[in-house]
């Protein structure tokens, strides 16, 4: 293994957890500059979503959606057993699990797959393909995630 691909791993595992802190943050804008200027995040039941913008204001509804929950006032995100396979010093595929804890416990747990690319000098998510497994009966998600 090369010096650039350590390199490109360890700024693909950063980007992996800035997504997790600015999700849990309610940064949205920083969570949206992850994605490529054309990125995709595409969230199990719901229509793809192409652009940063577009991104961002997806997410800025399931943030106040969280807000607007009583019964869950925090979140966060822990990313696991995180594999990368670098493809060229411009692109690479990852692919983790995921698990959302709020202050009543395990709320809902699933995975990740990402392409990413190179876009001005960092490794940003080309398309994120975000799934949910599973969610605890009674828990934030649950009435949120299709069947």
């Amino acid at each position: 293994m090369e010096l650039w691909e350590l390199e490109a791993r360890e700024e693909i595992r950063e980007t992996l957890a800035r997504y997790a802190h600015a999700a849990d943050s309610g940064r949205f804008d920083d969570l949206a500059s992850l994605f490529a200027t054309d990125g995709v995040l595409e969230v199990r039941g719901e229509p793809p979503l192409a652009g940063r913008n577009a991104i961002r204001e997806f997410l800025v509804d399931v943030g106040n959606a969280l807000e607007d929950s009583t019964e869950v006032p925090l979140i966060r995100h822990h990313v696991t057993s995180v594999s990368i396979d670098v493809i060229s010093r411009d692109e690479a595929r990852a692919a983790c699990y995921f698990i959302a804890i709020t202050g009543d416990g395990v709320d809902h747990w699933g995975r990740y797959r990402d392409h990413f690319v190179v876009e001005d000098g960092r490794w940003v998510f080309a398309h994120r393909r975000a799934r949910t497994d599973g969610t605890t009966p009674g828990g934030w998600a649950a009435g949120r995630v299709p069947d």
